[in-house]
């Protein structure tokens, strides 16, 4: 009986959900009918205001041209108003006077030492809004910015900062990609959110930066050549010239010297294999090398509301950078790894020994002891390989987009002191008993790879003595914002409130 009872519910339940079924397919067809009415409905409302441009350049024909296939009326100001074929079709060329009255918006694409001509405009130019899109030839080029200078000329006209960090190539081309973002600035709101909709309406993403008083940082952006790369660049470039000296005078010179032996042809696979894998361990331990000190610095002053110093700050925003550089020096080293068995020199080497031991009749046994270091040795190179890989790939930002804060720390802080550890005991297995070979030591110089592991080694016994509780956890109660002495860090907000006034 029960189960007679059961089957006529599911029944019910069945019918039930069917109706709900058919309800929201109707539902979605009608929405869809009423959305493809309003589709084929003409738009009324899409009639775009005229937008001025002085100058006719490269930059000011590129732009003119974008907005006119957004829907936008363009006139040019120029001197010159006869019509080029260079002008966009379907845009018009007046004077100055002519083209700024036919328009509430006029984009000055003109250098700053062609300002002046605006003097006379003055009257013509109250209440419009002006869009200064240009840039200098050197970072703080002048002592005010250009959009500043600007709204000195025309004083009656509200001045706004933008389109200066897109091209006219990429206007032209179309590939917006590397320059989509479109920084604006301005003391009027009303005229900022104006220029921003035209920025939305070309297709890009406008950035709101404030006042004008940050036109001159945006100024100096498209003027910076990989700000946040130029201390890892130098920095490896350094190290590089270093150790290939030092790799040349202990392994290319002093054979030379006294064994009369010509190992230069070592410059071109045997030093750079070298070099490699020891910047890559280096930068490596160098990218949580500041964290490290960071947290000495905070359990030294027992808060964290006091600013590092700021060698320490530029370190800690450069890491990301310094970890992509010494990834691209383990793909390296990968690479030269590769090609070992193809060289000639190793080859040679491998004949010769096998020939040699024929000729004596004699086989070497098989090393267990060394057959084990050498496969330990190539598996850790190859587990920390694969993690240095996986540290690069989350450091995307299609990627770190894509989790949370949490997943990002475990595998940049967690993750990343592993692949630390690995290549440590990579190198580590590499040299083997080599530490007390006399041997070993040319010149009184030890081998290059020794010198590697001593930042890496600092990193990891000062961070594992960190992780003791009794570092870790007043440690992290200072991080969650417990203060040591919180009378003396309200005393320093006191004079920085006071100085900032």
């Amino acid at each position: 009986m029960s189960e007679v009872f059961s089957m006529v519910n599911v029944r019910e339940d069945f019918q039930k959900h069917t109706r709900k079924m058919q309800a929201r397919l109707n539902y979605y067809k009608m929405n869809k009918n009423s959305s493809n009415t309003m589709a084929l409905a003409p738009n009324t409302s899409s009639k775009r205001e005229t937008v001025c441009i002085f100058g006719t350049g490269d930059f000011g024909r590129a732009l003119g041209h974008k907005m006119i296939q957004s829907g936008y009326p363009v006139v040019f100001g120029s001197r010159s108003t006869q019509t080029s074929s260079l002008i966009p079709k379907g845009a018009e060329v007046f004077s100055h006077a002519e083209a700024a009255q036919k328009a509430a918006i006029i984009i000055i694409a003109i250098q700053r030492q062609h300002y002046n001509f605006l003097i006379p405009l003055a009257e013509i130019l109250r209440g419009k809004v002006l869009v200064d899109v240009s840039n200098n030839l050197k970072i703080n080029q002048y002592p005010e910015s250009n959009a500043e200078y600007l709204a000195q000329l025309v004083p009656g006209a509200k001045v706004v900062k933008a389109f200066n960090t897109v091209s006219a190539w990429a206007l032209q081309s179309g590939t917006l990609d590397a320059s989509r973002q479109v920084f604006v600035c301005g003391d009027d709101m009303e005229a900022k959110q104006m220029v921003m909709d035209i920025v939305r309406a070309l297709g890009l993403t406008p950035v709101d930066q404030g006042s004008l008083l940050a036109a001159q940082e945006i100024e100096n952006y498209p003027l910076q050549l990989f700000p946040m790369w130029k201390f890892p660049i130098l920095l490896s470039l350094g190290l590089t010239a270093f150790f290939f000296f030092y790799c040349l005078a202990r392994d290319v010179i002093y054979p030379y010297v006294y064994e009369n032996k010509d190992f230069s042809f070592f410059i071109a696979i045997s030093i750079p294999n070298r070099i490699c894998p020891i910047l890559a361990l280096i930068l490596l331990a160098l990218v949580y090398l500041p964290g490290v000190l960071a947290a000495i610095i905070q359990l030294y002053r027992g808060t964290k509301y006091r600013r590092f110093p700021d060698w320490l700050d530029k370190w800690l925003l450069c890491r990301k950078q310094l970890g992509l550089v010494a990834l691209a020096f383990a793909s390296l080293h990968v690479l030269y790894t590769l090609v070992i068995p193809i060289r000639f020199f190793v080859r040679w080497r491998i004949s010769s020994r096998i020939v040699s031991q024929a000729l004596n009749n004699k086989t070497e046994p098989l090393n267990t002891t060394n057959a084990w270091l050498s496969d330990s040795y190539v598996a850790l190179g190859i587990l920390g390989f694969f993690l240095f890989v996986l540290l690069g790939i989350t450091s995307l930002p299609s990627v770190s987009n894509n989790v949370n804060w949490r997943e990002f720390r475990f595998v940049q802080s967690k993750l990343g002191y592993l692949t630390l550890i690995l290549c440590t005991a990579h190198t580590l297995v590499y040299g083997g008993n080599r530490f007390l070979s006399p041997s070993s030591y040319r010149w009184y110089l030890p081998n290059a790879y020794m010198l590697s592991l001593i930042v890496p080694c600092i990193v990891l016994v000062v961070k594992f003595v960190l992780i003791f509780p009794c570092l870790d956890k007043p440690l992290t109660r200072i991080r969650q914002g417990w203060e040591r002495n919180p009378q003396y860090s309200e005393q320093s907000n006191y004079i920085i409130n006071k100085s900032a006034v």
